[in-house]
């Protein structure tokens, strides 16, 4: 990964990604642009600009002790942990076949999501059920790793109606299951935080294969979810 050393760290991953033909969107994940060494230097970034936030918004950072390395925690914050599947590569998902010919349901979940919106930057906070079908040439992956991968699509700045779009097609070109089902629900700090402040939250789904051509096998995770 060669190009000039010219300018901020972000604006050289950003060449990268346009030279590519890529896009950098808030729930992109972009770490196959970051060299070695880059994410301190862009983390270090981060602080600075988040410092002229501050500074913006008229906060007294040198002065005021509650404040004071605030820019530096946000940072550390949004790189290495709720924004961290935009810089981190994904987990691995070592498959194995399934000698056993297994055909039966089976279902993971609830899982425990966390994400921010990517409108106003603020929590998202749901739980995710994941069906899957499997058949006698689809792939297996182990049980923590539906949670791993989940983690990793929601831990960037996502809507949730395409974060289980995202989920579904990663698992699915992974498993090559004859049915996928993902629901999501979730509460938005966006709407309780802000705007109406409404306590209200979201449910989202997406059915692929048996489970949106089968109504019966449909319903029948459906069912199980909600027991």
């Amino acid at each position: 990964m060669s190009d000039d050393a010219e300018g901020p760290v972000s604006e050289r991953i950003r060449r990268r990604v346009d030279a590519a033909g890529r896009r950098a969107f808030a729930n992109d994940n972009i770490a196959e642009f970051i060299a070695d060494g880059e994410l301190p230097a862009l983390e270090a970034e981060v602080a600075e600009r988040m410092e002229a936030l501050l500074r913006a918004l008229v906060i007294d950072t040198s002065h005021d002790h509650n404040t004071r390395g605030t820019a530096e925690r946000v940072a550390r914050m949004f790189m290495h942990e709720v924004f961290r599947g935009r810089y981190e590569p994904g987990p691995s998902l070592t498959e194995f076949p399934n000698d056993k010919h297994l055909s039966e349901l089976m279902i993971v979940g609830p899982i425990a999501v966390r994400s921010a919106c990517s409108h106003h930057f603020v929590p998202i906070i749901g739980k995710l059920w994941i069906g899957v079908l499997p058949n006698e040439s689809s792939n297996l992956i182990g049980l923590s790793k539906f949670s791993r991968v989940a983690d990793w699509v929601m831990s960037r700045p996502q809507i949730q109606e395409e974060a289980v779009v995202q989920l579904a097609d990663l698992l699915e070109g992974a498993l090559h299951p004859d049915g996928l089902a993902i629901v999501l629900e979730a509460d938005h700090l966006c709407t309780q935080w802000r705007g109406v402040k409404d306590g209200s939250h979201m449910t989202n789904s997406v059915m692929r294969g048996t489970f949106l051509t089968n109504a019966q096998s449909r319903m029948e995770f459906l069912d199980l979810i909600r027991k």
